[in-house]
C-alpha cells in the first residue's frame, strides 16, 4: 500500500512555501472594454496550473477535515459523473477539474484554482431538474475553461503578490485554539474562493453564459436551463415577501434582464442551428419537456421539497438530490420533515421522497421503519441500485445482517469497481464479522487505496486490516487516514511508533520508511513556518485577539504565513 494519492504532501508543501505571499481582496467589476490577459500572460509567473491545482486540492482536503463538505461515495460519483459529461464537451476537455458537494445551505456554487467546483447542497436541493442544476455547473466550468480565475489574479497582483491558501490561513489562525477556530476562519475565507472577493467581471460573466450554454448542449441537456433557473431565482426574490434573503448565487452572479435575455437568445440560436443539421437534431431531448409542480422558496432551502410526478420513475438526479437533502441536514429533522409529508400532503408520495424518508430513518435508528418505506418502492423498481443499496444499510442497522450482505454481495459482482457499494460491503463484513470476513473486506478495498485522498477508505481498511490480523497494514492505514485528515503530526508518530516495532519483514519496514521519507518536509516546513494544528504542539502560540485578526483577514485574503500575522 502506498500512500495516496502520491502528489498531496507536495501539494501541501508548495502552498506552504507560496504561503508567505499576501493577499488582497480579488478584482473588482472593470468596465467591459478593459483589455484582459490570457492564462498565458504574467499570471503563470506567479502561480502555475499545478501550483493552482496543488492549491485547490488543499482547500478540499481542508474543508473536509472540518466537516464542510458532503463527503459520500454514491454522492461523489453521481456529481464528478456529471460534472466531466459536461468537461468532456467543454472547451477544454483535457484540463483538470474535479467536483464536490459542500456542506452549506445556501444556493450557491463556486470555482476554485485548478478546476475545483464545489456545489453548496443548498442549491442542489433547490433544483428541479437536472439540467438546472448541469446548468450551473457549466457555468462554473466556463469561468475555468476563459481563465476568469487567473484574470481576476492577474488584476489582484497590481496591488500586493498573489495567493497564500486561505485553507493554510485558517490552520495557522485556528490551529492553536482547535477545530472551532480553523473552521471560522474557513468559512471566513471561503467566500474569497467562492467568487464573492473574486467579484467576476460582468464581461467574465456573459461569457462563462456563453460557453456554458454551448457546453449544456453539447452534452445533451436543455440550453435554455441556464436563463430558466436565474430567472427563477429572480422571479423569487421580485415576489419578496416578509424579507426573504437574497441567495447567494444571484450576489454572486448579478442577474440583469439583459443577461437572461442574451441567454435565452443564446439558447434559441443554438436549437436553430441543430435543427439544420443534416444529421438531425441532436438537442430536441424528450426530458427537456419534463414538466415539475411549482416550488416554494422558504428562508431555509434544505427544507425544500418538490413534488415531481411528470417521470414516474425513481431517476438518478432525484434520488441523488434527496441524498444531499438529508445528508446535509439533521437527520432526526428530515425525518420528522418528510414524516409529516408522506401520505398526508398530495403528490408527495413518491419514490424519492421515500428514499429520502429512508435515509433519514436508518441515520436515526430506525432500520426496520426505513425497510417498510423501501419496500413498496423496490417491488415496483427491483433492478435499482441505489434503492437496493439503501436496503441493504436498512437492513444491517436493523440488526438483519445476513440479508444485508446477500444484498451487498449481489451488488458488488454486478458492480465491481462502485465504491459506494464497496466501502458499505466492507464495513458490513468487518462490523461484527469474522477475521475470514474482516480479510475479504481489506482485499476488497486495497484497491482503491491509490486513487483516492478520502480517509474514510483509508479508515475502513484499517479496522478490516486490524480484524483480519494484519496490524501492521492497519497501522500503515490509519497514520494516511490521520494526514487525509489535516493531522500530518500525529501521522508521522503513528509511522515512527509503527517503525519501532520488533516483527516488521523487510518489506513493511521499507514501505513505512518511505512514507515517514515522504512527510518529512511536509513537518518541518509547517514546524519551520510555526503553522499550529491541532497535532502540531511546537505551532506558534496566538491570544484570542490575534486568532480573531487572522480569521477576519483570512476573509478578505490578506493572511501572511510568513510570521504569523496579518
Amino acid at each position: 500500500m502506498t500512500m495516496a494519492p502520491r502528489h498531496l504532501r507536495k501539494r501541501l508543501l508548495t502552498a506552504l512555501v507560496l504561503g508567505g505571499l499576501t493577499l488582497t481582496a480579488g478584482a473588482q467589476d472593470k468596465p467591459d472594454d478593459v483589455r484582459l490577459p490570457d492564462l498565458g500572460s504574467s499570471a503563470n509567473a506567479l502561480i502555475s496550473p499545478q501550483e493552482a491545482q496543488d492549491y485547490g486540492a488543499m482547500m478540499l482536503q481542508q474543508m473536509r477535515a472540518m466537516d464542510m463538505t458532503v463527503n459520500d461515495p454514491l454522492l461523489d460519483d453521481y456529481i464528478n459523473n456529471l460534472g466531466f459529461r459536461l468537461v468532456a464537451n467543454s472547451a477544454k476537455p483535457k484540463d483538470h477539474f474535479a467536483f464536490f458537494i459542500a456542506k452549506d445551505p445556501v444556493i450557491n456554487a463556486f470555482s476554485a484554482p485548478g478546476g475545483y467546483i464545489g456545489i453548496d447542497s443548498g442549491l442542489i436541493v433547490i433544483t428541479r431538474t437536472e439540467d438546472e442544476l448541469a446548468a450551473v455547473m457549466a457555468h462554473e466550468i466556463g469561468h475555468i475553461t476563459q481563465n476568469h480565475l487567473q484574470r481576476a489574479y492577474e488584476q489582484a497582483k497590481k496591488d500586493t503578490p498573489l495567493m497564500a491558501l486561505v485553507a493554510l490561513g485558517a490552520i495557522a489562525a485556528g490551529g492553536a485554539a482547535g477545530g472551532q477556530a480553523a473552521a471560522a476562519a474557513l468559512l471566513g475565507g471561503q467566500g474569497a474562493l467562492m467568487q464573492k472577493e473574486i467579484n467576476f467581471t460582468r464581461k467574465d460573466e456573459a461569457e462563462a453564459d456563453r460557453t456554458g450554454i454551448m457546453t449544456l448542449a453539447k452534452a445533451g441537456f436543455d440550453p435554455n436551463a441556464m436563463a430558466e433557473f436565474f430567472q427563477r431565482m429572480e422571479d423569487v426574490m421580485s415576489a419578496d415577501s416578509g424579507g426573504i434573503n437574497v441567495p447567494s448565487l444571484l450576489e454572486d452572479h448579478p442577474v440583469t434582464a439583459q443577461r437572461i435575455s442574451d441567454a435565452k437568445a443564446r439558447a434559441t440560436s443554438l436549437i436553430a442551428e441543430e435543427k439544420q443539421k443534416p444529421s438531425g437534431n441532436l438537442l430536441d431531448k424528450s426530458t427537456w419537456a419534463q414538466k415539475t409542480a411549482p416550488i416554494a422558496y422558504v428562508k431555509d432551502p434544505t427544507t425544500l421539497l418538490a413534488a415531481n410526478n411528470s417521470d414516474p420513475s425513481p431517476s438518478t438526479y432525484l434520488l441523488m438530490r434527496e441524498r444531499v437533502r438529508v445528508l446535509s441536514d439533521d437527520a432526526y429533522r428530515m425525518s420528522t420533515f418528510y414524516g409529516s409529508l408522506i401520505g398526508q400532503k398530495p403528490g408527495y408520495d413518491t419514490p424519492e421522497n421515500r428514499y429520502g424518508y429512508a435515509l433519514a430513518l436508518t441515520r436515526t435508528g430506525q432500520g426496520a421503519k426505513a425497510i417498510a418505506e423501501l419496500q413498496p418502492v423496490l417491488t415496483k423498481y427491483p433492478d435499482n441500485l441505489v434503492l437496493r443499496l439503501a436496503m441493504a444499510d436498512a437492513r444491517l442497522q436493523a440488526g438483519e445482517r445476513a440479508a444485508a450482505l446477500d444484498i451487498y454481495a449481489a451488488l458488488n459482482t454486478q458492480s465491481p469497481r462502485n465504491k459506494a457499494i464497496g466501502l458499505a460491503y466492507a464495513n458490513a463484513l468487518t462490523q461484527g464479522g469474522t477475521a475470514k470476513q474482516a480479510a475479504q473486506a481489506a482485499d476488497m478495498l486495497r484497491p482503491m487505496l491509490d486513487n483516492t485522498d478520502e480517509p474514510e477508505i483509508f479508515t475502513a481498511y484499517a479496522h478490516a486490516s486490524e480484524k483480519a490480523g494484519d496490524t501492521v497494514r492497519a497501522g500503515e492505514a490509519y497514520a494516511q487516514a490521520s494526514y487525509l485528515s489535516g493531522r500530518p503530526f500525529d501521522a508521522m508518530e503513528q509511522l515512527k511508533t509503527l517503525l519501532k516495532r520488533p516483527d516488521l519483514d523487510y518489506y513493511a519496514r521499507a514501505r513505512i520508511q518511505a512514507h515517514i521519507s515522504e512527510l518529512t518536509p511536509l513537518v518541518m516546513e509547517l514546524r519551520k513556518r510555526r503553522v499550529a494544528t491541532d497535532d502540531n504542539p511546537d505551532g506558534t502560540s496566538q491570544t484570542p485577539q490575534q486568532l480573531s485578526s487572522n480569521a477576519a483577514c483570512a476573509g478578505k485574503l490578506c493572511f501572511s504565513l510568513g510570521n504569523g500575522r496579518p
